[in-house]
């Protein structure tokens, strides 16, 4: 019998039974009797999607990292990526997501509950850019974050054990940020670590990952989205949380 993962704090390991009900196995990332799926959604908005050959998601060099990590995982998402991928350790690429292009965080929330209704309570959610597009469409700061703060909500009422990665988000190219996307900037950076702070639970944890830090306008395609090189700082960021934290859990 497989248990479904249970996202502990400061852990992603899996707990299942095999062979009979009294010996318990907790593997770890590398472990090849690990038969249980960390399912992961993707969400946020134009960055998630991302417009090959346009532009790129940072979802593929991330799913290569957890291939070459040894993890079993599953992107979940109701949304698929067209575009052509090569592929890796002799894997197709996952393309499912929650990522829509030129979105807010109203229009995501709006749509957040029937989204998981359909692909499924994820495990783990990578969530992208917090409030972006408000910004770059001028609306309001506070019913951004109030609205992060909701989605958030209605992802821990579908799985009160999901582990939760909330970007301090990657900024825009330099010419573009105005006095006004800066101080939104701003703010959402300071912001969103309270708010990981404030809504995480025993069994939930909200994490953040920052990825202002070190980003460069080499690593975007146009005004806002990934180039390849761009896509890989994401997901190296991204990867190095999920890891430290699988790693926290199983020491």
């Amino acid at each position: 019998m497989i248990r479904r993962m249970i996202p502990l704090a400061f852990s992603f390991f899996l707990v299942f039974s095999a062979c009979t009900e009294e010996e318990e196995i907790i593997p770890t990332p590398n472990d090849p009797t690990r038969t249980s799926l960390n399912t992961i959604m993707t969400l946020g908005a134009s960055r998630v999607e991302g417009a090959r050959p346009e532009f790129e998601s940072y979802r593929y060099e991330l799913w290569k990292l957890l291939l070459d990590g040894g993890w079993e995982f599953d992107y979940i998402g109701t949304q698929k990526d067209p575009a052509n991928y090569p592929t890796h350790a002799s894997k197709s690429f996952d393309t499912d997501h929650e990522g829509r292009g030129g979105w807010t965080s109203g229009q995501i929330l709006s749509g957040i509950e029937d989204w998981l209704n359909e692909a499924g309570a994820p495990d783990i959610v990578l969530f992208s850019s917090p409030g972006g597009n408000d910004a770059l469409e001028g609306l309001s700061y506070e019913e951004a974050l109030a609205n992060v703060n909701a989605i958030i909500d209605a992802i821990q009422v579908a799985n009160p054990n999901v582990t939760i990665i909330i970007e301090q988000l990657a900024p825009a190219r330099s010419d573009l940020m105005t006095a006004e996307l800066t101080t939104f900037f701003n703010r959402m950076q300071e912001d969103v670590v309270t708010l990981a702070s404030q809504q995480s639970t025993a069994n939930s944890q909200v994490l953040t990952v920052d990825m202002a830090t070190g980003f460069k306008d080499s690593f975007l395609a146009d005004d806002v989205h990934y180039n390849e090189a761009g896509a890989r700082f994401i997901a190296n960021q991204y990867y190095d949380v999920m890891q430290s934290v699988w790693e926290a859990g199983t020491n």
